[in-house]
């Protein structure tokens, strides 16, 4: 509808569009310097509001964060947007979003390549195919819903690698010396006896209640995940669907809870039993790690140490996938060549086998 000037001197626009629902709606913005600018703005919010991917990528970025907030868990889309935020807008903002080119891509990403922290260290391959992931999720929102013609992103190709590095595990005997040497702080040990003999997440940890335990069947239900979110706690549901199960407790652990419950005061069924964060219990590992002795490996590496532990004791794949929450055996696999016994236990059942079968043919 054009630009007008103000009586204070500054230029305002205003622009009609229609909402979801179909009803004409006027939108006005003041206080522009200039009367550019003004008309800057009001091309940019009709191409915004009709879907016009002569927007620019900062503009398209807000449509794709209103069609897609709501249906990710918070702390997804809190990763999602940081990511987004500090490693593409300032890249892509400004750029109208039909003009970005496959190049452009290249461009970007040899300058994520070439980033190094000031400790000299560079994104790691895993990190920088996530950033990449980020962006081409972007475009294939453009593609499926906008009619962009081509994600060029997918066309630059990625950078980075999914595959992880070495997974670094503690064994049962590491794990024993470890949790001896933080035995002195009774909330510490007991959490991460639940994260070793059960394999959760530490988000998982964090959530449990007392009214997560049924301790007559040695139970504890998982059903949410504790997030530290924009500086307040955030209980949400679990990553997956598969993640929301049931584990069995030995009876050992069963009675470690018990008794760390019975000295807690003031405890109530619904509030939680750990009422510390994730970096306190950071901060634990590495305190019980420079006094065992033990290797430092992320927390995280604990419950692929769980994992492992089932695997190399025989357990069947499936009933660790239940146990840990995976939604796909797949994923447990990962975990199998972690223990050098798995194999050779392999190669002498059948060694055994054959001498058995040779005892056989002789006779």
């Amino acid at each position: 509808m054009g630009a007008y000037k103000d009586k204070n001197g500054t230029w305002f626009a205003s622009a009609r569009y229609k909402n979801w629902a179909g009803e004409t709606k006027r939108k006005m913005k003041r206080g522009f310097p200039t009367k550019r600018e003004a008309l800057a703005w009001e091309r940019e919010f009709i191409a915004k509001h009709d879907g016009n991917l002569e927007m620019t990528f900062e503009s398209f970025y807000e449509l794709y964060k209103n069609n897609l907030q709501s249906r990710l868990r918070e702390n997804t889309w809190y990763t999602k947007e940081a990511i987004i935020k500090k490693k593409i807008l300032p890249y892509f903002a400004s750029h109208r979003i039909c003009d970005i080119k496959p190049i452009d891509v290249l461009r970007w990403q040899n300058i994520m390549l070439a980033f190094q922290d000031e400790k000299g260290m560079p994104y790691s391959p895993v990190y920088l195919k996530t950033i990449h992931n980020q962006l081409s999720a972007i475009f294939n929102h453009a593609v499926r819903f906008y009619g962009l013609s081509e994600n060029p992103a997918a066309i630059a190709g990625n950078m980075g690698k999914e595959k992880l590095g070495e997974i670094l595990i503690w064994t049962k005997e590491e794990y024993q010396r470890f949790s001896a040497a933080i035995k002195d702080r009774h909330a510490s040990f007991i959490a991460f006896e639940i994260l070793y003999w059960c394999g959760l997440c530490l988000g998982e940890l964090l959530a449990l209640t007392p009214s997560d335990f049924d301790f007559k069947k040695n139970i504890m239900i998982i059903t949410k995940s504790y997030q530290r979110i924009g500086g307040n706690d955030i209980i949400t549901p679990p990553k997956t669907d598969k993640s929301v199960r049931r584990i069995l407790l030995p009876d050992f652990l069963t009675k470690e809870i018990q008794q760390y419950l019975s000295g807690l005061k003031d405890i109530v069924e619904d509030k939680r039993m750990f009422p510390f964060t994730k970096s306190y219990l950071h901060h634990e590992m590495w305190r019980g790690c420079a006094a065992s002795g033990v290797k430092k490996i992320k927390i995280h590496g604990i419950r692929h140490s769980h994992i492992s532990l089932l695997i190399d004791m025989g357990c069947n794949v499936l009933a660790i996938a239940d146990r840990v929450g995976h939604e796909s055996v797949d994923v447990t696999y990962r975990y199998a060549h972690v223990f050098p016994s798995t194999q050779q236990e392999v190669v002498s059942r059948l060694d055994n086998m054959m001498i058995s079968y040779s005892d056989f043919v002789e006779n």
